[in-house]
């Protein structure tokens, strides 16, 4: 089975590449490249996926462990 991989980039989106199923809160699913980044500050106009927004929010995204 091919593996998928999520990366949270440095204060901005995750990155996931391999075969991933992606779905809204209803279960329709979202089409989407196959690699894709998904927003992680909230603020993108293309949710789930990141526009970029990030980079004039001031998004921190440090992870804390």
């Amino acid at each position: 089975m091919p593996d998928v991989t999520i990366t949270p980039s440095e204060d901005g989106p995750y990155l996931v590449s391999g075969p991933v199923r992606l779905t809204d809160v209803d279960g329709r699913e979202i089409p989407h490249p196959d690699e894709m980044s998904l927003c992680r500050c909230g603020q993108s106009g293309n949710k789930p996926f990141c526009d970029g927004t990030h980079l004039t929010v001031d998004f921190d995204g440090t992870l804390a462990n």
